[in-house]
């Protein structure tokens, strides 16, 4: 018949910064943790991105492609017409011939490529492989503010794996801190208040009440080595930390530094490229002006049309490499080089 309520409580008085270096530790794991998520959306979005990109692209090549089968079919269909008439022989028609299969099979290809573009941009997006049977997209420009002339280091620091990367090594040095903090002593506060009686009827009489209070310390007399180890692990383990830091640190500045020297050869390329255009378009229409006058023969406005599409393709291959470079740029930059970083921090 004997009866027992009791409670008991302790209290470990954090003098040396042990709990408060456990605290740190884990919410740098967390924190790194959620950098690294950030990481993850923004990868994900600039692979989406350059998915779009390539498929506009093959979508505009297989555009010229469809051209350049229309022109070698005219050209084949002209070159019978002079072989009927005795001005070509069988070799001129033979190599009109071979043209004509060979854009078509580049269509074919095309075709291929395409469909494996949608595919993979449905399933990357969380969609049946066929979601995207329909899509088309263009080559137009990324909506994001002009580039600057100077790109600041600055704005490495809004990279979430450059983040989680710092906060990995604060919380491997909080982690430092708890193992020195192991080596000092314990000192912990402990109360208890209970009630204890013979019988349920007294047990809440006022003699049944029992109450203690009292310090427990603890000294690690014993576990020198084992702490030691300890220590050097941590040591090693936030030496690890920053390395990596400097790692990614140092690889952000190159993807940064490599895709701002591409897209600046891109833009280059692509004055040029306007020009070699626009040099092969003028002498298309004089062909034609030509050919209309009566000055020359439609074989001739045919082979500026070839070069005319040639710079066409190459437009596109530009134009695609360019978007897609930029895109490369704004992931190395964490999002983008407009730096709206206190915007964020004040939502």
């Amino acid at each position: 018949n004997l009866a027992t309520l009791r409670a008991e409580g302790q209290w470990e008085l954090d003098f040396f910064g042990r709990h408060a270096a456990a605290l740190n530790a884990a919410l740098g794991q967390q924190r790194a943790a959620a950098a690294e998520l950030q990481a993850a959306r923004v990868l994900l979005s600039s692979r989406l991105a350059r998915g779009w990109i390539e498929l506009a692209r093959l979508l505009d090549l297989r555009a010229v492609a469809e051209q350049t089968l229309a022109q070698r079919e005219t050209q084949l269909a002209l070159t019978r017409r002079r072989v009927a008439a005795g001005l070509d022989t069988e070799l001129e028609l033979r190599l009109a011939q071979g043209p004509v299969p060979d854009a078509r099979a580049q269509i074919e290809a095309l075709d291929g490529q395409i469909a494996l573009a949608r595919h993979a941009l449905a399933v990357s997006s969380g969609q049946p492989p066929q979601a995207l049977a329909s899509a088309r997209p263009a080559l137009g420009p990324l909506q994001q503010a002009p580039l600057p002339e100077r790109l600041g280091a600055d704005l490495l620091g809004r990279r979430a794996d450059v983040v989680a990367a710092r906060w990995r090594v604060e919380s491997a040095q909080a982690q430092v801190a708890g193992a020195q903090a192991d080596f000092y002593p314990d000192i912990n506060l402990v109360g208890q208040f209970g009630l204890n009686a013979l019988g349920l009827d007294r047990l809440f009489q006022l003699g049944s009440r029992q109450y203690t209070a009292g310090a427990a310390l603890r000294l690690p007399l014993f576990d020198g080595g084992w702490l030691r180890a300890r220590l050097g692990v941590r040591a090693a383990e936030a030496d690890a930390a920053v390395a990596s830091y400097n790692t990614t640190v140092l690889d952000a500045a190159r993807e940064v530094a490599d895709a701002g020297a591409l897209l600046l050869a891109l833009q280059r390329q692509q004055v040029q490229q306007r020009e070699a255009a626009a040099a092969a378009e003028s002498a298309w229409r004089l062909a034609t002006q030509r050919h209309e006058a009566g000055l020359t023969g439609y074989l001739t406005v045919l082979a500026a049309e070839s070069a005319v599409l040639a710079q066409r393709a190459g437009t596109v291959e530009l134009k695609a490499r360019a978007l897609d470079t930029q895109v490369a740029l704004m992931r190395a930059l964490g999002g983008g080089w407009r730096d709206d970083t206190p915007a964020l921090a004040s939502r």
